[in-house]
């Protein structure tokens, strides 16, 4: 109940921070490749989730919007409402868009968003970006918000995330990036090595709640937060696999948490990459419970927990898992 309180606060504050961005008309028009008729759907990011708003008809292969939003703010346009959509940093005044719903919406091309603008250009060089200079170049634009917020905050410390949002200027202080960034240093603090490892409850693939503290007090668990959609995750899985099976009769186990969305999915990953230890998932994608207790933005993540509770380690990862339980348990 605890759990489910604080989410609910926090759902709150992510509404306030919303809300207290002026929600005006768009003025968004544009063209769809090699379509004439059909729908595009405008969605709006939240959470690393995209919600449908509204939808236009195409009319001989135009569409537009004029529906009131937040702005400026990063929202999504598909031709699928079950597609990843194409990403577009929104502002005032007039916005044209050349949509192609062609692989990776590659051809694609917008008019009239700096901060859109601005969003293409870290994408070509992002590899070479360091986020104080990324924020320094702007500090006023919303890109600069959500790229710390989606790109780095992930492998940051608690006290670098404050640093760096504090940098953001006055007006992004009540964006849903900087809001949900200060909430998660505050949660990174209190599942740090030496902490002891909050409690939660989710589902079996059987339908049965677990609790995960049910799981402590007999050796060392790894409490592996994965997806079948994740191809880091898989990629990743066979190394956890051959820990498991080296240490398992030596005190050592794993508990995985899902974030699917769907439970066909989660099944099928679970037997296909020979994941014997115990599951759960609320199938909730990136609103599952058991990620916001220990502060999950990115997935692979892990947490490797005492016989006693206390958090040893953190996203161990090939070689690491395996040097660290060697140094735990032995050969």
């Amino acid at each position: 109940m605890k759990t489910r309180i604080t989410l609910s606060i926090l759902s709150t504050l992510l509404l306030s921070a919303v809300y207290a961005q002026q929600a005006k008309p768009l003025q968004l028009k544009g063209t769809v490749k090699d379509m004439q008729t059909g729908t595009i759907y405008l969605q709006r990011f939240d959470n690393k989730i995209f919600h449908t708003i509204d939808s236009a008809a195409l009319q001989n292969g135009a569409f537009s919007f004029a529906t009131s939003v937040q702005l400026p703010e990063l929202y999504g346009l598909t031709l699928e409402k079950d597609k990843t959509p194409f990403y577009i940093f929104l502002e005032e005044g007039p916005i044209t868009v050349a949509f192609d719903g062609g692989e990776s919406y590659r051809n694609t091309v917008v008019s009239g968003s700096k901060s859109h603008d601005r969003f293409v250009d870290y994408s070509s060089r992002q590899r070479n970006i360091q986020i104080a200079d990324f924020i320094k170049e702007d500090p006023a634009s919303i890109t600069s918000a959500y790229v710390l917020y989606r790109y780095f905050a992930y492998r940051l410390s608690p006290s670098e995330i404050r640093d760096y949002v504090s940098q953001l200027a006055p007006s992004l202080q009540h964006t849903q990036y900087a809001t949900v960034l200060l909430g998660l240093a505050n949660t990174l603090e209190t599942v740090l090595p030496g902490n002891k490892a909050p409690d939660f409850t989710s589902n079996a693939p059987d339908g049965r709640t677990i609790r995960f503290f049910d799981h402590l007090g007999k050796g060392y668990v790894l409490l592996d937060f994965w997806a079948a959609w994740c191809g880091p995750c898989r990629r990743e899985n066979p190394n956890v696999v051959a820990a498991y099976q080296r240490y398992k009769d030596k005190g050592f186990t794993v508990f995985g948490v899902s974030l699917d969305k769907t439970k066909e999915a989660w099944l099928k990953a679970i037997e296909a990459d020979k994941l014997t230890w115990p599951h759960v998932s609320d199938l909730t994608f990136w609103e599952s419970e058991a990620a916001a207790i220990y502060g999950v933005r990115a997935i692979p993540a892990n947490f490797l927990i005492g016989p006693d509770g206390t958090i040893v380690a953190r996203n161990l990862r090939g070689e690491e898992l395996q040097k660290k339980l060697q140094e735990l348990l032995g050969e």
